[in-house]
């Protein structure tokens, strides 16, 4: 396993009505509120032992499948590629929590068992209820148009491989023990990202073993470790992080259970970055360098400035898309664009 020195900041005694959503958000770095939700009913259950977190968890499923992944003991848990690269080295399929959670059981203190995880479950739809017992505290105005996506991830021993999402993320370690590794987003190319498709789960990851670096392979991986920080989650801690940057997530013990929120405070109305930068690879990444590098200088104009500098010098009936952005000129521009691209 990497050695890295670097501990992600630690707040303890915030109250779980006081925590600081926009200060979080200001600071842009990751970030352990200690203890925050511990009071949780879920965290006491499984503070009792795995088998009581299950029980709990089940109250509130009323049978609709979920998507259940497994892999073989010799994975270690790690959620990533067959060797060649052209395949998965995991199952997957709709199962009953129920079932799913009888093989669970079966494992428990067993160190040669399979991995069972469940991942990105959103609560509401197949827990209903769960969030009235077990739910954060969102008094802060950013939510009121900006509601978080909840989902749980439930599984023994697992690892996701290093990746980005593209939204702000608090993560609620209630059973188990967590480690999240964590690097900010310009150490993408020292993580050495995979194929864009197909991916273990729906983002790029790194190429890297984080069990056991190859850095002949992958030399710049030191690199990104000399940036990296790592949180180390205890049952009712939470973790904080900004969107995009990158996180390697070991779920460390025979059971465990993290709920999380992803929320962005951009209108719904704004098409996903992650689009634009497919359309890049299409429209400009082939080109010959100097026009790149003049298509770079109109983005950094027309994209990366300050959002007011390219329509600043025109009347204000003259500026259209240069303008402010809104929902009404987000259909028409995805319109005009989806009509140029079928031609």
């Amino acid at each position: 396993m990497v050695d890295i020195s670097r501990r992600t900041k630690t707040i303890e005694g915030i109250a779980p009505d006081a925590i600081p959503y926009s200060e979080l958000l200001r600071a842009e770095a990751p970030v352990i509120l200690k203890g925050v939700v511990e009071h949780w009913p879920l965290v006491k259950a499984g503070s009792e032992s795995p088998e009581a977190a299950m029980a709990y968890i089940e109250r509130f499923y009323q049978g609709r499948p979920v998507v259940g992944y497994s892999c073989l003991p010799e994975t270690g848990g790690r959620y990533f590629y067959n060797e060649d690269l052209t395949g998965l080295n995991f199952e997957r399929g709709r199962v009953s929590l129920t079932n799913y959670f009888a093989r669970i059981r079966e494992s428990l203190g067993d160190p040669d068992a399979r991995s069972y995880y469940i991942g990105s479950t959103d609560l509401d739809i197949y827990l209903p209820g769960f969030r009235a017992e077990n739910d954060l505290v969102l008094n802060d105005s950013m939510f009121v148009s900006n509601s978080p996506v909840v989902s749980i991830w439930l599984g023994n021993k697992t690892v996701a491989t290093a990746h980005y999402d593209m939204s702000n993320n608090i993560a609620c370690c209630l059973v188990g023990k967590r480690r999240f590794t964590l690097f900010p987003p310009e150490q993408v190319a020292n993580l050495y990202p995979g194929p864009l498709e197909p991916t273990p789960g729906g983002q790029v990851v790194s190429m890297v073993d984080f069990q056991n670096p190859d850095f002949d392979q992958h030399p710049y991986f030191k690199d990104a470790l000399d940036a990296a920080e790592v949180a180390e989650l205890e049952p009712g801690d939470i973790l904080f992080y900004p969107a995009l940057w990158w996180h390697h997530v070991e779920a460390l013990s025979d059971f465990n259970a993290m709920v999380n929120y992803w929320w962005n405070t951009s209108p719904a109305y704004l098409d996903t970055p992650q689009n634009t930068l497919l359309h890049a690879l299409l429209s400009i990444r082939d080109r010959p360098e100097q026009e790149k590098h003049a298509w770079k200088a109109l983005f950094d104009y027309y994209v990366f400035g300050p959002s007011e500098r390219a329509g600043a010098h025109l009347p204000e009936h003259a500026k259209g898309n240069l303008g402010p952005m809104d929902e009404i000129k987000a259909r028409r521009l995805r319109a005009m664009l989806l009509n140029r691209m079928n031609r």
